[in-house]
Formats: structure tokens, sequence, C-alpha cells
């Protein structure tokens, strides 16, 4: 069976002061939390409950996806620069 470890996992501060924690290959599959790990930690339990709701359905869950972290624009999205 897949585990979230088999997973990209991403978590980030959120504007009100707690984390967002989330796997963007399986929809509906984030949690937040005080902090990073307890939001990792939800994470765990959400996770936990969609590969049961899978299983129970007898559907795989979805693939990773490759995820490209940028910090500066991407060309082409959102610039006025050619």
């Amino acid at each position: 069976m897949v585990d979230l470890h088999s997973y990209t996992i991403v978590i980030k501060p959120d504007d009100n002061g707690t984390y967002v924690a989330y796997v963007p290959a399986i929809p509906g599959c984030h949690a937040i939390g005080r902090t990073s790990a307890e939001a990792q930690s939800a994470l765990a339990d959400v996770f936990a409950m969609i590969a049961e709701e899978y299983e129970e359905e007898k559907r795989q869950l979805p693939p990773d996806v490759p995820l490209k972290v940028a910090s500066t624009p991407i060309r082409g999205l959102g610039s006025s620069h050619v």
C-alpha cells in the first residue's frame, strides 16, 4: 500500500499565523496546524482517511506529481516582459 512518504508534501505558512500542509497529487488532502509539525501530523491523519476510502472503493491513489518551486516570476506568467 502506498503511504504518505510516497508523495510530495507542501507545508507553508498561512496569512493567519497557521501552517497549511497538503499533497498536490491528491484532491482534498490538506490540513492546518499551529506549527508546521502539527500541520504535517494532521495531514497524516487526513491521508490515512483518504487512503482508506480509496481502498474501500477498490481504487488506487493517484501517482505523485512533479512540483516546481519558483521564488522568482516565471517568464510568461503575469509578466509584461517578453
